[in-house]
């Protein structure tokens, strides 16, 4: 199971992707989402698909273990697919068969919504595959530095943030030796239909908290024994510094969002 989940893990490569400011790459990628939720056409989205398959090129990531990150969600993609196809009534009717209607609408959205969700979870998690989780943290803690003046906790939300990054792989790998455990003794996990696979799902699922709790109540001593405390001065062994490679980044990312963003208005027919 480990082998087959890579959400949330770096794929370490010496890549250019990898060598950009992780403050750089967070906000890039919230720029990257809202240019998403912005595409209209089909243009835009097979845009938008080239350039998350030239970043996957560039960071030098397998594409097969790229696409792999959306396997968690693939059933949220498909179900709001069909959700979208029966209840839009948009357009020509193409099927109609009891309470159910298929329309060119209909069919548009689905494949756009979908569309949509894949490119999102997609494009996000190239964020985690070239960034490791202490520069993620900093970059955070970095980008978050301006609400200190409110008091608001900044060290305690990046080190929460780089804990839970840190536990995915760890969590993935307990909840693969409880499977096999369980199989080990019996246990028909993959087998039957949905209920049956749903109640199958609780002897793994118990133990799998049990063990999260028991984790984070030996990092929480382990912390304690450190004498770990967020509001003091910390200095940093990596001190982060913009280059060009952060510029032509920036440069990159901003004209895939002026053409997605020309293609919207021209197709409302403001151009």
């Amino acid at each position: 199971m480990k082998n087959n989940v890579t959400f949330g893990q770096l794929y370490p490569t010496n890549s250019f992707v990898h060598k950009i400011d992780a403050r750089i790459k967070l906000l890039l990628t919230i720029l990257y989402i809202i240019t998403v939720l912005f595409c209209e056409s089909y243009f835009s989205y097979v845009i938008t698909i080239a350039v998350v398959l030239f970043v996957v090129l560039v960071s030098k990531i397998p594409i097969w273990n790229a696409i792999k990150t959306v396997k968690p969600v693939i059933f949220i993609i498909l179900l709001t697919g069909l959700i979208n196809l029966f209840t839009i009534r948009e357009g020509k009717v193409l099927c109609s068969w009891w309470i159910f209607t298929i329309t060119e609408g209909s069919v548009d959205f689905a494949i756009k919504m979908s569309l949509r969700l894949f490119l999102l979870v997609l494009g996000s998690t190239l964020l985690t595959m070239t960034t490791s989780p202490m520069d993620l943290t900093d970059g955070i803690e970095s980008m978050l530095s301006p609400l200190k003046v409110v008091k608001f906790p900044v060290a305690d939300v990046a080190i929460v943030i780089s804990i839970a990054l840190r536990f995915i792989p760890t969590l993935i790998d307990e909840t693969d030796k409880i499977m096999m455990a369980q199989k080990a003794r019996g246990s028909s996990i993959d087998e039957g239909n949905i209920i049956k696979r749903c109640k199958a799902l609780v002897p793994i699922l118990v133990p799998l908290f049990v063990s999260a709790w028991r984790k984070s109540d030996e990092l929480a001593l382990a912390l304690d024994a450190r004498c770990y405390k967020s509001d003091v001065a910390k200095t940093k062994m990596k001190v982060h510094k913009l280059s060009w490679r952060d510029l032509v980044a920036v440069l990159f990312v901003a004209g895939f969002t002026t053409v997605v963003m020309l293609d919207k208005y021209m197709w409302l027919g403001i151009f």
